[in-house]
C-alpha cells in the first residue's frame, strides 16, 4: 500500500480567490456572504449568498487562452483551482508538445453541475429554434466531466479522468476516491475536489424547500449561523476546491512541499432508515462512517485534535455534534475543537467538502484555528454535549494540530469521513 500526501491546493471561495486570499480571510474571520440583487428581482425567499470574485485571479489568463469565457462557471472555477493546486505543488504547466502524463489523473465533481449554462444558453436558444447559435464548444463547456477533461487538455493528464456527484459529500468523496487510486498503485498523482457554480436555477429548488435562511436579507454576513440557537437555514454559495494528491515516494523524489498525509477515509450511506431520509442523516450511518475512517487510518479517537465540521446552520447541527460525540466517545471539555468554515463562506453544496478540507489543511500547516462566526448564542442542546471552549469564536493562534477529521453529509443520507495527519517521515 502506498502512502499518500497532499502537495498542492487551489481554492476559489466567496471570501477569497486563491490560497493566500482564502488563508488570510480564514485568519481574519472574513465573511464572503453578500446580498444578491438577482435573487431579489426573482423574489427568492433567501436573497443572500456567496459568489467568488475571480476577476483578479492570477491564473485567469488560462480561461482566455483556452476559450473558456463562455464555459459553465463550474468548469471555470475547477480550472482556476486546479491550475493553482498544480503550481502550488511545484509542477510546471506542460506545452502541447510534451508527452502525456499517464501517471496523473483527476476526480472533480459537483453537486448540481453545469446548470448555469443550460439555463442561460442551452434551454433558451433551443426553445427559440436557433440551435446553430449554440456554437461548436457547447458540449465541452457544459458536460459534467468538463472540469477534469479541461484540466487534462491543459496539463496532458492520461490517468483516470472522471466526475462524481453525491450531494454535499461530493468534494470529500472525490478526495477519498483519488486517495484510494494512489494507495493501490493505480496512479502516482491525482487532482481531486469539486466545483459548484452560481446560478438562480441551482439555488431555487433549495429556496423552494425552505432550507435556506430567509431572515438575514438585510444583514447578509449574519446569515450563516452554524451551531447558533437562532440558525434558520443555510446560506447557498459557489466555489471550488482542488487538491493535488501524490504518492509519497514521488513527492520526496522531487522535493515537493507536503501539507499533510491522508491516513484514510470512508464512504457509506445510512440507507434512509433508522431516522435517516432523503434530506436527513441516519446517526447509525454517520457513526459507522467515522468508525470506518478511524479503523482504516489506524487512528484512535483520542488522537483527533480538530474536527472540520459539516455544520451548515440547520437543525442537523446538534445531531452532527451528538454523532461525533458518540463516535469518538468524547464529550464536554474532552471533545476536540470543532469549527464551521460554512459560517464564513456559506454552503457550497458539492464543493463544500473540498474547500473545507483545504481550510483544515491550511490551519494545520499554519498552526491556527479560524473562528466560527455568528454563534455567540450557542445552541443550548449542543452545550449539553460539549463545552463551549471546543467551539472557538475568536482566532486561536500558535496551536499545533497533529490529526484532523473532516466529514461531509449529504442529501440521500450519504456520508464521507477523511482523516488527515501532519506528515512525519
Amino acid at each position: 500500500m502506498k502512502r499518500v500526501v497532499i502537495t498542492g491546493v487551489g481554492v476559489i471561495a466567496p471570501n477569497g480567490s486563491g490560497i493566500k486570499a482564502f488563508n488570510d480571510a480564514l485568519i481574519s474571520g472574513k465573511s464572503g456572504i453578500k446580498q444578491i440583487q438577482e435573487l431579489n428581482e426573482l423574489e427568492f425567499g433567501c436573497q443572500i449568498g456567496g459568489i467568488p470574485d475571480t476577476s483578479n485571479n492570477k491564473f485567469y489568463s488560462y480561461l482566455e487562452t483556452y476559450g473558456l469565457e463562455t464555459a459553465s462557471s463550474m468548469i471555470k472555477f475547477a480550472v482556476l483551482a486546479g491550475i493553482e493546486a498544480w503550481a502550488d505543488a511545484g509542477l510546471s504547466v506542460p506545452s502541447k508538445d510534451d508527452k502525456v502524463d499517464y501517471n496523473t489523473g483527476a476526480v472533480i465533481g459537483s453537486g448540481i453541475g453545469t446548470i448555469d449554462i443550460y439555463g442561460e444558453r442551452i434551454f433558451p436558444i433551443t426553445n427559440q429554434k436557433s440551435i446553430k447559435k449554440l456554437r461548436s464548444t457547447i458540449v465541452e463547456h457544459s458536460m459534467l466531466s468538463g472540469g477534469s477533461a479541461t484540466l487534462s487538455s491543459i496539463l496532458g493528464l492520461g490517468n483516470q479522468l472522471t466526475f462524481n456527484s453525491s450531494a454535499c459529500s461530493t468534494g470529500t468523496e472525490a478526495i477519498i476516491q483519488a486517495f484510494e487510486r494512489i494507495k493501490y498503485g493505480k496512479a502516482e498523482r491525482m487532482l481531486a475536489g469539486a466545483s459548484e457554480p452560481y446560478s438562480p436555477w441551482h439555488w431555487s429548488p433549495f429556496d423552494s424547500l425552505r432550507v435556506t435562511t430567509r431572515k438575514h436579507n438585510n444583514d447578509p454576513e449574519k446569515g450563516s449561523r452554524a451551531m447558533s440557537e437562532t440558525a434558520s437555514g443555510f446560506v447557498p454559495a459557489a466555489g471550488a476546491g482542488i487538491l493535488l494528491l501524490e504518492e509519497l515516494e514521488s513527492a520526496l523524489k522531487r522535493n515537493a512541499p507536503i501539507y499533510a498525509e491522508i491516513k484514510g477515509g470512508y464512504i457509506n450511506s445510512g440507507g434512509q432508515r433508522n431516522g435517516g431520509s432523503m434530506t436527513a442523516p441516519s446517526s447509525e450511518g454517520v457513526i459507522r462512517c467515522i468508525h470506518g475512517a478511524l479503523k482504516e487510518s489506524e487512528i484512535e479517537a483520542n488522537e483527533i485534535d480538530y474536527i472540520s465540521g459539516h455544520l451548515s446552520s440547520t437543525m442537523a447541527d446538534t445531531l452532527e455534534i451528538n454523532n461525533w460525540s458518540k463516535a469518538l466517545n468524547r464529550k464536554g471539555k474532552d471533545f476536540p475543537i470543532i469549527n464551521s468554515t460554512k459560517s464564513l463562506i456559506g454552503h457550497t453544496i458539492g464543493a463544500a467538502g473540498a474547500i473545507e478540507s483545504i481550510a483544515a489543511i491550511l490551519q494545520m500547516k499554519n498552526n491556527y484555528i479560524h473562528p466560527s462566526i455568528n454563534c455567540e448564542d450557542l445552541n443550548p442542546n449542543i452545550l449539553e454535549i460539549i463545552n463551549e471552549s471546543c467551539i472557538p469564536q475568536q482566532l486561536i493562534q500558535d496551536i499545533s494540530l497533529n490529526c484532523i477529521a473532516k466529514a461531509s453529509f449529504g442529501f440521500g443520507d450519504v456520508n464521507t469521513c477523511l482523516i488527515l495527519k501532519k506528515y512525519k517521515p
